[in-house]
């Protein structure tokens, strides 16, 4: 049998999902397939051609290019020679409101352009690499009809062939859903709550003599044996997102990790254009769900980083929970899906790791939050205070009732699908409904897109502007002997640079433990016939600091020392009315460049 509603329902996430009209401006109450996430952002850089560089980073393993946008005023500077953020989405198929949030950011930052003051600043004087869809095949299963739920790629691993036994998720009724089965079962670790019949809960471990009921997914069972039911996996085990080489582990110790590291395209994609643009200085990444926003590390505890960079990384994490309402969190303490297990091959952690820049994972949306569930996300939770996936594991009954009336007011009942009778092929009279978790869980209703993912851009914005910026302080030139007319000369060329930005050059400790950034560069540029008395064209200086260290207010003991200047000189020969060119330049704070006339 059919849902009564099931028609109306598949009709409206078709539309939800299938958008007819391709704007420049792009819609944030609908998600885009492959074709049309791609028209829409060539439209938007059609319209504002200025402002966005479009250019594909590589291949999926289906041979769909993965798009990067380049977000800079290119007038203001070339791209590479500014202080960047990067922002990626949907290495996870199902996760495509992760896309969303690129995309909004993008849209903002460009219509923001010239109107709003802090918007014009980053795009004038920072670079932002987005990356919309990194995993665009896993995502095309997600918006086929009904919507099929692999990890990430779509490559088969671990094996090749296809799974031949056991219960096999698929649309029996032809409604657009895969739901759960209840099935009547003297076995079955269920039964129907007395006071709320259309919710389950665990049968008491000494209780007896009842009507219980087993769960399983919505399917057909595959040479049964009229005993024995496991669901199928998926011959698509790859989970990209544990491809990295930061902790990698095998596949024996780390599920779809991959055959090695950074075996898979996508992956590859990814950090052959982080390593090859070096100027990036913070990173974004974001996935669903929970409606929090994850730091490193994953594998071990906060103790084991830098403690400057944990400092830095908790001031971050409290202006976005300010910003998002999302709470700041690590894995280690507070996201671990086992407290005695680890997840390795992480991409926030090899960006932290190996390259020493402040990486993200956020995790968009929260039905529980959206609920009125607020244990975690009150402002009062302390590190480690609350398991955001213990909750799964146990929480109380009253939770699922505030998210059965959540689903009934706000999702008009489409979250939750209330039981109804099925005749299955094998298993007989049993029932359909349960959560539709692909579209109350997995990703925003359409209609609360939008509110979901916008303060997460506002937030993105201050990533950028508290990235270091590498600015001309001063630029002089001193004769230092006597002036005799068309004579060449001595003069001192001091060349002083600050960096103006929040955080120091090298961005944080653990780039200076691993070696992954230089230092500050100066270079001059004689005139012909000028030479060198002392200095050489091209010195290597240290890191310059920011504003990040500072005391949260001024007592006696804490001074401003000029440590975020530095200065650089020279002694050269040449004659008088002739220019001087120099040039500093940072791999994380930008160019800066200067001409000054010998007198």
């Amino acid at each position: 049998m059919r849902s009564p509603n099931s028609e109306k329902e598949n009709k409206s996430l078709s539309l939800e999902r299938n958008p007819l009209i391709v704007t420049a401006e792009l819609r944030f109450d609908t998600y885009y397939p492959y074709a049309e996430l791609t028209q829409q952002i060539e439209q938007l850089v059609a319209k504002y051609p200025n402002l966005l560089h479009l250019e594909s980073i590589g291949k999926s393993y289906e041979g769909r290019d993965v798009w990067c946008i380049t977000v800079t005023n290119r007038e203001m500077g070339a791209a590479e020679e500014k202080p960047a953020l990067w922002c990626d989405g949907n290495i996870h198929a199902t996760e495509v409101s992760a896309s969303s949030a690129c995309l909004y950011l993008i849209q903002k930052l460009v219509t923001g352009y010239g109107s709003d003051a802090e918007i014009t600043r980053a795009v004038d004087k920072r670079t932002f690499y987005i990356v919309p869809r990194v995993n665009p095949d896993g995502a095309e299963k997600y918006f086929q009809t009904p919507p099929h739920y692999i990890r990430s790629s779509t490559r088969p691993y671990p094996f090749d062939e296809e799974p031949i036994d056991g219960l096999k998720r698929q649309d029996l009724d032809g409604d657009g859903r895969t739901l759960s089965m209840r099935i009547p079962d003297p076995l079955g670790p269920w039964k129907i709550h007395p006071e709320h019949p259309r919710l389950l809960v665990r049968r008491d471990p000494t209780e007896t003599d009842g009507q219980y009921y087993r769960l399983l997914p919505e399917g057909l069972l595959e040479n049964w044996d009229g005993v024995s039911i496991q669901v199928q996996p998926n011959k698509e085990g790859l989970d990209l997102n544990r491809n990295f080489p930061a902790h990698w582990r095998p596949e024996g110790e780390q599920h779809g990790a991959g055959p090695y590291p950074g075996s898979e395209p996508e992956a590859q994609n990814l950090m052959r254009f982080i390593a090859s643009h070096q100027n990036i200085t913070g990173s974004l990444s974001f996935h669903t769900y929970s409606g929090v926003l994850l730091r490193p590390y994953g594998t071990q505890a906060d103790d084991t980083l830098p403690a400057e960079d944990l400092w830095t990384y908790q001031s971050i994490g409290e202006k976005g929970t300010q910003l998002t309402g999302y709470p700041a969190i690590s894995v280690y303490h507070d996201f671990r899906y086992h407290p005695k297990e680890v997840i390795t091959g992480v991409f926030d952690d090899w960006f932290y790791d190996h390259l020493g820049v402040f990486a993200w994972t956020v995790e968009i949306w929260s039905p529980q939050r959206q609920a009125g569930i607020m244990e975690g996300f009150d402002g009062n939770t302390k590190s480690g205070g609350f398991k955001f996936i213990d909750w799964y594991r146990k929480h109380p009954f009253e939770d699922d009732v505030k998210l059965l009336e959540w689903s009934d007011k706000a999702l008009e009942g489409k979250g939750y699908i209330d039981w109804y009778p099925f005749e299955h092929p094998q298993l007989g009279k049993i029932e359909l409904g349960g959560w539709h978790g692909i579209y109350a869980f997995r990703n925003p209703p359409p209609m609360f897109l939008e509110k979901e993912i916008a303060p997460l851009a506002d937030w993105a914005i201050y990533h950028a502007l508290i990235a270091p910026e590498l600015a001309l302080h001063s630029l002089t030139a001193t004769r230092l002997d006597a002036n005799v007319a068309g004579e060449a000369a001595s003069y001192r060329i001091r060349l002083v640079v600050q960096n103006v930005g929040w955080l120091p050059t090298n961005v944080t400790q653990k780039a200076v433990e691993k070696k992954a950034v230089r230092g500050v560069v100066a270079e001059i540029e004689l005139p012909e016939g000028a030479s060198f008395e002392i200095g050489e064209a091209r010195v290597q200086r240290g890191q310059l600091a920011g504003q990040a260290y500072k005391s949260p207010a001024p007592y006696d003991w804490d001074y401003d020392t000029t440590d975020e200047l530095d200065k650089i000189e020279w002694v050269i020969r040449a004659k008088p009315g002739t220019a001087v060119k120099v040039k500093a330049r940072h791999q994380r704070a930008g160019t800066v460049r200067g001409e000054v006339t010998l007198g």
